[in-house]
């Protein structure tokens, strides 16, 4: 099977944030949409490794903000390439602002934001599917929403030129150098295996 088959499907990007306590948190997902509109209900999916699954399954709560081409690298860099769990990533990002439910709605890069209660999730491996009912929502720009393949072709950075032998990730753009690239290797920046690399050099 050709698993580059799947970076054809294509998919709006969003910033889904949650708050626990005093600590707010977002990550990058490419999983929210509209299952129904009477009720207004979305589903997310969120892999269970990010810290931002555990506020939401825990809190029953989260806000998507709807990624627009005008986003810059910056926003992934924050939102989609370090852990909650590390750092705070709203310490100096301050393009946000409160919304009526408590979360923080992301103001720059983004073009609406969309608030939720979850009324049922779904354990599906490695991501939970969280069904939620919409509460709340805002129009920020007539931008036009980017998608995973806008991403990948004009926001994401062109790897430079490199004589480096070695592996670099096909999602956030980390070189392994070497000339094998363990087979149980995971991006220290992304988190994703083996099979999103490509041999270069």
């Amino acid at each position: 099977m050709d698993k580059k088959a799947m970076y054809r499907l294509s998919y709006g990007l969003f910033v889904v944030t949650a708050k626990e306590g005093e600590k707010d948190n977002g990550c990058i997902t490419n999983t929210v949409m509209q299952v129904t509109s009477a009720p207004n209900r979305i589903s997310l999916a969120v892999n269970k490794e990010n810290y931002t699954h555990d506020m939401i399954l825990r809190t029953g709560k989260f806000l998507a903000s709807v990624i627009s081409e005008d986003a810059s690298f910056d926003l992934f860099r924050n939102f989609g390439f370090q852990s909650g769990r590390d750092v705070d990533k709203f310490a100096d990002f301050t393009d946000v602002k409160r919304t009526g439910n408590g979360l923080y709605a992301v103001t720059k890069g983004t073009n609406a934001w969309i608030s939720a209660k979850v009324i049922q999730s779904v354990d599906l491996g490695s991501h939970t599917l969280f069904l939620a009912e919409v509460e709340d929502a805002e129009v920020l720009s007539d931008s036009p929403s980017a998608t995973y393949a806008y991403y990948q072709d004009h926001i994401k950075p062109k790897p430079e030129k490199t004589k480096t032998v070695g592996w670099r990730c096909r999602i956030c753009g980390y070189i392994y150098e070497g000339e094998e690239l363990p087979a149980d290797f995971i991006c220290p920046i992304c988190k994703h295996g083996a099979e999103d690399f490509e041999k270069i050099g």
